[in-house]
């Protein structure tokens, strides 16, 4: 156990001990997020972490940008308040989740096979249970951080942030006063080399996104009738051209350090031009790391017609687009000579994509923190293949990184945890996440 850790004063609660209850009863709040004004869970999310907050002294504020949509803030005072201050946020919503394809139902909370089950479980209501497990064990022990912490507990990331993040740095922005770094999802999480090390990925870019409505319009008409101008025809052409495309290889600053780093671990070179040879060495990880080697467009929604002998006049679909960072100019010529002239296109939402330097005494921190509680640890960065909450927060200034740290049985798909079925998260996986969280604490 972590000398660091509450559990070494007889008779208290740590955070080691309450986290997994944490998890599942957040878990246990469907805060299931449909991308319209609907929230009511989230709604109760945020007073359960308000409360939580509250009985350890803090005074939360809950911040409600629409019925249901809301958010919690908190402030935590350092020993040097003349410190700038850190950042650790997280959001309580999380995707809709259709319980006759789980093997547990994913809003119970369900310990099996050494695991938490339930929506949310890596994305990221463990993290949140980590966050409030440390917090609330420090502040029993009066163990102030060395510096200032905000946390901020989100609505709204799954659909893009607008009810959230985005809402409380336009319209909130002195919460934030005097911050400087932050530390959020999708980071921190192992990768088994070997017995002798083990990689933790922290996340210090982004790739961008383009939600984008396609249109075509058409000649309606008799379904009986030939017609050399139907809208669906040339929009399905369209899409099948966009989904089927190879995007070119692009190496970014930070795609090229993973690779140098995993090289190194591997003592093997890897080539990113041999995208097969490449992955094939990294397991359950391949998919996360290979989407950031391409900028990306999916076709995911299609809409036409109300009638089986009618052609419509006009066809739609739904596309989601991602962009490398320093490549959105090349994604978007690229997806319009693909997509041909018939085809209108517009964001349904859009975001920039970031990237920072793997370097500095909050990178030292992760590391040190990690190493004292894993001793074969490396901790090494990528690039997340979607997006978060950071992309507001680094608006107001704010240095990100991906950090919620979590040791994974290297049998485990982790990648497909997230807005998969059966998502769940290793019991020890949260304690050991505790545990790192409270060294990182102490050492940024």
């Amino acid at each position: 156990m972590s000398e660091s850790s509450g559990a070494s004063r007889a008779g208290s609660v740590s955070g080691e001990d309450e986290v997994v209850d944490l998890c599942r009863d957040l878990i246990r709040i469907d805060t299931s997020n449909y991308g319209d004004h609907s929230g009511p869970g989230e709604r109760k999310a945020a007073e359960y972490v308000a409360e939580k907050l509250a009985e350890v002294g803090l005074e939360p504020q809950i911040f409600e940008s629409h019925p249901g949509r809301a958010s919690t803030v908190a402030r935590i005072e350092g020993e040097d308040p003349s410190r700038p201050a850190l950042l650790i946020h997280g959001h309580t919503d999380v995707v809709p989740a259709n319980a006759h394809d789980w093997t547990h139902h994913p809003f119970s909370g369900e310990i099996a096979d050494g695991c938490v089950w339930g929506r949310g479980a890596v994305d990221m209501k463990d993290m949140d249970a980590m966050t409030l497990a440390v917090v609330r064990d420090r502040l029993r022990s009066g163990r102030k951080p060395p510096r200032d912490i905000v946390l901020a507990f989100l609505a709204d990331e799954e659909a893009g942030g607008v009810y959230g993040a985005r809402h409380l740095v336009d319209k909130h922005p002195a919460l934030f006063e005097g911050v400087t770094e932050a530390i959020g999802e999708v980071g921190g999480f192992s990768f088994t080399v070997n017995e002798q090390l083990r990689l933790y990925l922290v996340e210090t870019a982004q790739k961008g996104m383009h939600w984008m409505r396609l249109t075509v319009d058409g000649t309606a008409g008799h379904g009986s009738m030939t017609n050399d101008d139907n809208a669906i025809t040339e929009l399905c052409e369209a899409v099948g051209r966009l989904g089927r495309h190879t995007w070119p290889v692009r190496v970014t600053k930070t795609v090229r350090s993973f690779l140098d780093e995993l090289s190194d671990a591997l003592g093997t070179e890897l080539d990113p031009e041999d995208m097969d040879a490449t992955l094939a060495k990294l397991g359950g990880i391949a998919k996360m790391v290979g989407a950031t080697l391409r900028n990306s467009a999916a076709p995911t929604m299609l809409g036409a017609g109300y009638k089986v002998n009618v052609i419509p006049g006009q066809a739609t679909a739904h596309v989601d687009g991602r962009f490398l960072p320093g490549y959105e100019e090349e994604f978007l010529a690229d997806l319009d000579r693909i997509l041909g002239p018939r085809v209108r296109r517009e964001d349904v939402h859009g975001d920039k994509a970031l990237e920072t330097d793997f370097d500095g005494a909050l990178v030292d921190a992760m590391q040190s923190a990690l190493r004292a509680e894993d001793p074969i640890a490396r901790a090494v960065p990528y690039m997340l293949s979607g997006g978060t909450d950071a992309k507001s927060f680094d608006d107001l200034g704010i240095r990100c990184f991906g950090f919620a740290p979590l040791q994974l049985p290297p049998e485990l798909d982790f990648a497909g945890m997230f807005h998969g079925v059966d998502e769940r998260v290793p019991v020890e996986g949260l304690k050991f996440g505790v545990r790192v969280l409270d060294r990182f604490i102490d050492a940024s």
